[in-house]
C-alpha cells in the first residue's frame, strides 16, 4: 500500500513538474504593436512585418487606409503604436494636437505620381493638356480632402492649370488602390496614382510621369504615437523600417528609400 501511495506521489510529481512551464508559456501575451499606415505602403510592409515578427516575436497588427482617415480615426481616440503617413500634412496635425511622441518623426521614403490608362486602352499622353481630349471622358483621382495621391494630383492639375477645366471628368477615389481600382474595372479612362502602384498589376501601363516640381514632394513620415503603451517597441519598430535589409524591400515595391539615397 505504501508502495503505491509512493508511486502515485512520484507520478502526481511528474505531471505537476510537466504541466506548470506548459501553463507558463501559455500564459504569457506575445507582444503586440498596432500599426496604422498608408494603403499604398500595404505590400512593402506586409513583407517587412513578417520578418520583424519573426526576428522579435511581435504580433503586428495593420490598419491601412488613407492616411487623412487614419489621422481621424486617431484623433477620435483609436489606439496605435505607430504611424506612417504618405504625406506630413496628417502628421503635423497630430503632433499640433498632442497626440505624436516629441522628435519621433522619420521619414522613409518618396514616391512619384503617374497617369496610367489600361494596357488595351490606344491612349497616348505627351502631356497633360491631353486630358481634355474628348475621347477622356473619366479622369480618376483620390479624393483630395481625404486621399494625400488625390492632394498631390489636384496641385499637379492646378499648376499645368487644369483642375477647374477637368472637373466634370473627375471620379474621385477613397483610397489610392480604389483609384487604381476604377481604371482596372473600366470605370475610368485614366488614374493620376503613385507610381509604386503600377507594380500591382499587369493590367496597366504608365502614359505619363508628372513632373515632380508640379506638385510637393512626396514624403512617407513615420512617428509614434503618444498614448502607445509600447512605445519602445514602436521605435525599434521604426528604427527597424530604417534599416537597409527593410530599405531593399521598399525599393522593390517601387518606393525611393531615403536612407539608402
Amino acid at each position: 500500500m505504501i508502495r503505491v501511495i509512493r508511486f502515485c506521489v512520484e507520478i502526481g510529481l511528474l505531471v505537476l513538474f510537466v504541466v506548470l512551464p506548459g501553463c507558463t508559456q501559455e500564459g504569457q501575451k506575445q507582444a503586440e504593436l498596432n500599426v496604422y499606415a498608408a494603403i499604398s505602403l500595404t505590400d512593402a510592409l506586409t513583407e517587412i512585418g513578417t520578418a520583424f515578427t519573426a526576428e522579435n516575436q511581435v504580433n503586428i497588427y495593420y490598419n491601412f487606409a488613407a492616411s487623412t482617415t487614419l489621422q481621424r480615426q486617431l484623433e477620435k481616440g483609436a489606439t496605435a503604436d505607430v504611424f506612417i503617413s504618405a504625406s506630413p500634412r496628417q502628421v503635423v496635425a497630430l503632433e499640433t494636437n498632442g497626440l505624436l511622441e516629441a522628435e519621433s518623426r522619420k521619414d522613409l521614403l518618396t514616391n512619384r505620381l503617374v497617369l496610367v490608362s489600361d494596357e488595351s486602352a490606344r491612349i497616348s499622353m505627351e502631356t497633360l493638356t491631353n486630358l481634355a481630349i474628348p475621347e477622356i471622358s473619366r479622369i480618376a483621382i483620390g479624393h483630395p480632402n481625404i486621399v494625400p495621391a488625390g492632394t498631390y494630383a489636384k496641385e499637379a492639375l492646378t499648376h499645368f492649370g487644369l483642375w477647374e477645366t477637368l472637373q466634370s471628368k473627375f471620379v474621385f477615389g477613397t483610397d489610392v488602390r480604389a483609384t487604381l481600382a476604377y481604371v482596372t474595372a473600366g470605370n475610368a479612362d485614366v488614374a493620376i496614382v503613385y507610381k509604386t502602384d503600377t507594380t500591382l498589376t499587369r493590367r496597366i501601363k504608365v502614359l505619363y510621369q508628372l513632373p515632380p516640381e508640379a506638385y510637393t514632394p512626396i514624403v512617407y513620415p513615420a512617428v509614434v504615437m503618444n498614448g502607445s503603451p509600447h512605445k519602445q517597441l514602436a521605435r525599434r519598430f521604426i528604427a527597424y523600417l530604417h534599416s537597409m535589409e527593410s530599405g531593399e524591400v521598399f525599393e522593390k515595391h517601387g518606393f525611393t528609400f531615403l536612407v539608402l539615397k
